[in-house]
């Protein structure tokens, strides 16, 4: 039932996840054909170029049929994945976990119930708390409302997506603020309101704004309002950037502009403040909905976003009655999972993100999550599989894997990459055609691309093997 539920998860033609056939099919006949390492990516050097695997087309092939499929021996996985927690490249706690998804029964381990700092990893907690607590079509709301003959409130949603351009970019869909300004103009028109003062309010979130890792190009300050992630190059939209000091205020600003651009003068200062207690359903002018929370958790996770991420924690800590805050959210998180019936010893979360260094996971805690949302009593969870990025084809995966036997295509990991930390948790079918989640994390290493090369080779070898022997 688990391996059909995973299987289901879509969209999803003729056993493959449709998006991921088309970029297999636009490699085919390419061969060996070499290109560059995009920044950031892999941990590729400058000017490195990385082969092209052969054509793929049977990436995360669909599984189906009787449950029959044999489930690997510890001493099989021992055997082959043993020898491979050797390699130089792994730092002095390197631990490992694999999880039949089946049963939920871990099969193999390297000291799987060490904690150690995840990095990266962490959304993976992040993603299976939200979508518990929130569900998968929950959606985040952007507002305008007023208050007052002339003044009119912008009323941040929480919403790091909303976008002020006129394309979102990624391929994503976006709440627009470019709609929402036209929505409004359209509604003060109809009152027969054509100047106003402008005010937005932030007071969804509290605490610091600011990560405790300080104004950093991986994250905008944490705050309820603002566009395009607070991204400041006006075109990115993944990737490390310089990002606004103060993205609400940004935001509010951009949105004054295009009031006035649609023919609603804004008067004055736009300042900070809040919105009426009670707001009438007479006073909203306009609102935005995010994409569904599933497509937040999946951009969230393909593409390591940070911003996505603590601002989900901030909607856990809110839909559990805490604070919007990062403490609020790490308690949050921890809840929920301790509620889906996770066990957390020795776990602590710090954020939502992965970026703090206070955040401790053990390995089988991370593989028992994904085994969790392959579980058909959750499709709740089926986000957090279906957004993993795929091996040598998508997100922080796509520049690895790509060696010749590296497993593109056949591996799904959520990556973890901090200075002396590397992790990669994710999930494979094995040769025998079972479902496994695994985890691998490693701190203390002192080269980041051999780190990595060694995690890569440790879900190849379990992607490529049956392990009964």
């Amino acid at each position: 039932m688990a391996l059909t539920a995973v299987a289901a998860a879509g969209p999803w033609e003729s056993g493959q996840r449709t998006a991921e056939r088309a970029i297999a099919a636009s490699r085919d006949g390419q061969g060996e054909q070499a290109r560059p390492h995009k920044k950031g990516g892999g941990g590729g050097h400058k000017g490195a170029v990385a082969p092209v695997p052969p054509a793929a087309p049977e990436v995360l092939t669909a599984v189906s049929g009787p449950h029959s499929t044999p489930v690997p021996t510890t001493s099989g996985l021992a055997g082959r994945l043993g020898p491979l927690l050797h390699d130089g490249g792994l730092g002095a706690v390197t631990t490992g976990a694999v999880v039949d998804a089946v049963s939920g029964r871990t099969v193999w381990g390297q000291s799987p119930g060490t904690p150690a700092v995840p990095a990266s990893t962490t959304k993976v907690a992040t993603a299976v708390a939200s979508l518990s607590l929130l569900g998968a079509d929950h959606r985040l709301t952007t507002s305008v409302v007023a208050a007052g003959k002339d003044r009119v409130v912008l009323v941040g949603g929480g919403d790091p997506t909303l976008t002020a351009r006129a394309k979102p970019g990624g391929g994503w869909t976006a709440a627009s603020l470019r709609t929402l300004a036209s929505d409004t103009a359209r509604a003060l028109r109809a009152k027969g309101v054509r100047s106003v003062q402008l005010t937005y309010d932030t007071s969804l979130f509290t605490g610091p704004a600011v990560h405790p890792i300080g104004h950093n190009d991986n994250i905008a300050p944490v705050t309820a309002l603002m566009a395009d992630e607070g991204r400041s190059d006006g075109k990115s939209f993944k990737g490390p950037v310089a990002r606004q000091w103060d993205p609400a205020a940004s935001a509010a600003s951009v949105f004054a502009d295009l009031l006035r651009g649609r023919g609603i003068k804004v008067v004055g200062a736009v300042k900070s403040g809040k919105a009426p207690a009670r707001t009438r359903a007479a006073d909203l002018l306009a609102e935005v909905r995010s994409a569904p929370l599933a497509d937040l958790v999946e951009r969230m996770l393909t593409n390591s976003d940070n911003d996505i991420a603590e601002a989900l924690a901030r909607h856990t800590a809110l839909a559990a009655d805490r604070p919007g805050s990062f403490s609020g959210g790490a308690r949050a998180i921890g809840s929920a999972l301790r509620e889906l019936g996770l066990p957390l010893k020795g776990a602590r979360f710090a954020d939502g993100s992965g970026l703090s260094r206070a955040d401790h996971l053990t390995a089988e805690q991370l593989a028992g999550m994904l085994a969790l949302a392959a579980d058909p009593d959750h499709p709740e969870l089926r986000p957090v599989l279906t957004g993993l990025p795929v091996a040598g084809f998508t997100g922080s995966l796509r520049e690895r894997f790509t060696s010749a036997g590296g497993a593109a295509g056949l591996v799904r990991g959520k990556t973890g990459t901090l200075t002396g930390v590397n992790a990669l948790a994710g999930t494979v079918v094995d040769a025998d055609g079972r479902l496994l989640t695994f985890a691998f994390l490693t701190n203390g290493t002192t080269n980041p691309v051999a780190a990595q090369s060694a995690l890569d080779r440790l879900a190849a070898e379990l992607a490529t093997c049956g392990c009964r022997k």
